[in-house]
């Protein structure tokens, strides 16, 4: 360059040396270009202490170096470089994509230098030499041009990135959204609408709502897609029912294939100081597919109101139905029949199959029953084996008739299940409205009253309920109560009935019989009240008063036992499975202080069928204790000699029905003189219950049965009665071996 140019410059510059502003941007950075070494000098000086980072380059070549591996913000740059001019710096800035700006300080005068270097992308021309102030007001305002451009790039990425967010929410939302065009056409819908309804959006936009909406639901649709209103006012939470494209063909068409949804619109309105009353422009929506919780909501509602196995109506649902047939029946003054079904020996199924076997035989039960309804029958599952039918429009009792006999014939064909022929029967009760019954709780109930007479009858059957056993289950269900009062009551009482050696006339035990002081009925022997208390579950707690109430008197009687006295107690098998009887026992005895062979425990031959094996568990642990063990009444039941070899008996018990068949010494009574055998053979203890003629006395001791009890020698009597008793006599036991005896 020439020396001309700079002197100026030079000068220019050392006037302005102490009025430098101060620092403004410490990460600008600017590189100065200058193959003049002095010029260089100059401008460092004159830019150095403003906070700008400052770089020189003296040639061309050094200066693309340092745009090659540094950012520079802004470059002064003199144009006659002697290696590389400054327009081919410039080009390269541009082929490089290099974002810097370029202020040109060039000693060419000519207008033409200045258009070239503008057109070369320059920020600013300045001429040598140059305005200090001019320049630094020019490099001043590249900074601020600099920050605006690098505050709108962030900008603008920020509304990049919410513009994405938003595509991203608006097109992931689990929701349909839209807006309809003041026409009720779709000018915006997300992309869910093809993922739930199967519909590509660009074809939907443009086309009108009531394309999609079920035709059933147009009218509704017509006031939340025209939604004008907005804000509280909008429409919320409407539900309507869409159509679903399933074909992927290009006629695009809508089968009745249906999804609910659940709409929120509101109107879009034109907003702004330039409008007298806002412009209504759309709606704006939302649609959320509650599918899926409607079908769930109606899962709940089906199974509030059906059996879950069957399918069936349940308990609801039946009362509800027969409510209404009621209705009708007085309306019209008609008549209607409830039956009430009760499958035979069902839980003999359960227990052998299993519960899910037996759920399998309730379906396949389900399916004849409801091969043998009418059509406007219903048929409900109360639970367990329990089903209710109700039977409009009666025409007579014969109606009724005709259902059940065809149901009684389906249920007889075998059942299948593990691929074994299964036979099941069926008891039914039935009433008739109103004769029966005023409200559905009673006609439940004496329908109920009327199966559990069939049950008691013959099974597999059907009976008309009447007053006559209505009655009768009434004074059972007082009974019932009476008998749990007279537990806590103190009413039940123990009578004894003596056993007697016929050889000798010694007393060697006794049977402990239950009565119960009636307070209205008198003494009421065992016969008339512990079966309902196997029934209504009150054998347990009675069976515990029991043993205490024994031991009470066994420890009254004392010495006079002398210890070889016997004590019958007849024990329910419903005792014996409930698998805590030995223990009881043994924890009674010990409380009492009573010798466990002073204690035989009779139990029935159903023990032997019900549960053979817990029982020969039961009867062991009884043994080891040092109890004995009784058969009583051998020969009535389903006995089982080889259950009875294996069970640890020690008496067999010939029942009184045998011995009162004995009339004539010299008669020939083959099941008596069977039993007799049967003691003998297994060296069995031998007794017989119900003695009451001396020819029967005779007969039993000449066929080897010395040891008896009956009305012959004594009738059941008090425990104080019987501690008067051994008072009078002491027991003297048979001797060991003799006939039909052992050792006690």
């Amino acid at each position: 360059m020439e020396e001309l140019d700079h002197a100026p410059l030079l000068f220019e510059l050392n006037e302005v040396d102490t009025q430098k502003p101060p620092a403004i941007n410490s990460d600008f950075r600017m590189l100065l270009v200058d193959d003049d070494i002095r010029l260089l000098d100059s401008l460092r000086e004159l830019l150095n202490g403003m906070g700008y980072k400052l770089t020189t380059a003296s040639s061309g070549k050094e200066a693309i170096d340092q745009l090659t591996h540094l950012k520079f913000d802004l470059i002064l740059l003199d144009l006659r470089l002697q290696d590389v001019t400054g327009h081919q710096i410039m080009d390269f800035l541009r082929d490089h994509g290099i974002d810097a700006h370029v202020i040109v300080l060039s000693g060419d005068t000519t207008i033409e230098a200045a258009i070239s270097a503008l057109e070369h992308g320059a920020f600013g021309y300045l001429r040598k030499p140059c305005d200090p102030r001019e320049l630094l007001k020019l490099v001043d305002n590249s900074r601020q041009r600099k920050l605006l451009e690098a505050h709108n790039q962030q900008i603008s990425l920020r509304l990049e990135r919410s513009e994405r967010l938003y595509r991203y929410l608006i097109d992931n939302s689990p929701d349909i959204i839209y807006t309809l065009n003041d026409e009720g056409f779709f000018s915006f819908v997300n992309k869910r609408v093809a993922t739930l309804l199967g519909i590509d959006r660009d074809w939907l936009i443009g086309k009108h709502y009531s394309e999609l909406v079920h035709e059933d639901d147009l009218e509704l649709a017509a006031n939340v897609f025209n939604e004008r209103r907005c804000g509280d006012r909008a429409s919320r939470n409407v539900e309507l029912r869409l159509k679903c494209r399933t074909s992927v063909e290009q006629e695009r068409y809508f089968n009745n294939t249906l999804i609910t949804i659940v709409l929120n619109s509101t109107g879009v309105y034109t907003r702004g100081k330039g409008y007298v009353k806002h412009e209504f422009l759309g709606t704006y929506g939302v649609a959320r597919d509650i599918t899926d919780r409607k079908r769930a909501d109606e899962m709940v509602t089906y199974h509030a109101y059906h059996d879950i196995l069957t399918g069936l109506p349940n308990r609801i649902l039946f009362k509800d139905r027969l409510s209404l047939a009621m209705s009708q029946c007085r309306r019209d003054k008609t008549e209607l029949a409830v039956m009430f079904l009760d499958l035979d020996r069902f839980k003999r199924i359960n227990d052998t199959f299993g519960h899910a076997k037996g759920d399998e035989l309730l379906q396949q039960v389900t399916a004849r029953l409801q091969e043998a309804i009418r059509g406007g029958d219903t048929l409900a599952r109360l639970g367990g084996d329990e089903f209710t039918l109700v039977l409009p429009n009666l025409r007579g009792r014969q109606d009724a008739v005709a259902v059940a006999s065809k149901i009684l014939d389906n249920l007889r064909a075998p059942f299948e299940i593990d691929k074994q022929p299964i036979h099941i029967s069926a008891s039914i009760g039935i009433v008739v409205y109103p004769g029966d019954g005023d409200s559905i709780e009673e006609l439940l109930r004496h329908a109920d009253i009327a199966m559990y007479q069939v049950k008691t009858m013959v099974k597999d059957g059907y009976y008309f309920y009447d007053r006559t056993i209505a009655d009768s289950s009434h004074q059972k269900i007082i009974l019932e109560q009476n008998l749990r009062d007279a537990l806590t009551q103190g009413e039940l009482e123990m009578y004894y009935q003596p056993q007697v050696d016929a050889d000798s006339g010694n007393l060697v035990g006794v049977e402990a019989l239950m009565r119960w002081n009636h307070p209205a009925r008198g003494l009421l022997g065992a016969g008339e009240f512990i079966p309902l208390a196997e029934e209504v579950g009150l054998m347990i707690p009675i069976s515990d008063w029991m043993l205490d109430a024994v031991c009470i008197d066994l420890k009254k009687w004392g010495a006079l036992c002398d210890g070889q006295f016997r004590l019958s107690i007849n024990i329910s098998p419903l005792y014996i499975d409930r698998g805590n009887f030995p223990e009881k026992l043994h924890e009674t005895l010990v409380r009492h202080g009573i010798s466990p062979h002073q204690i035989e425990v009779e139990i029935t031959e159903s023990i032997s069928i019900r549960s053979p094996q817990h029982a020969i568990v039961q009867l062991d642990q009884l043994c080891r204790l040092g109890v004995n063990i009784a058969i009583d009444d051998f020969g009535v039941g389903y006995s089982s000699l080889s259950y009875l070899h294996k069970f640890p008996i020690h008496t067999i018990k010939i029942d009184q029905a045998f011995v009162r068949e004995i009339q004539s010494e010299q008669g020939h009574y083959p099941i008596v003189l069977a039993i007799i055998a049967i003691a003998k053979g297994l060296g069995l203890r031998l007794v017989a219950e119900g003695v009451e003629t001396e020819t029967q006395a005779r007969y039993l001791k000449q066929s080897g049965c010395a040891m008896m009890q009956g009305y012959l020698h004594h009738q059941p009597m008090s425990g104080e009665k019987m501690l008067q008793l051994l008072q009078e006599r002491v027991a003297i036991p048979a001797q060991a071996g003799s006939p039909g005896g052992a050792d006690i």
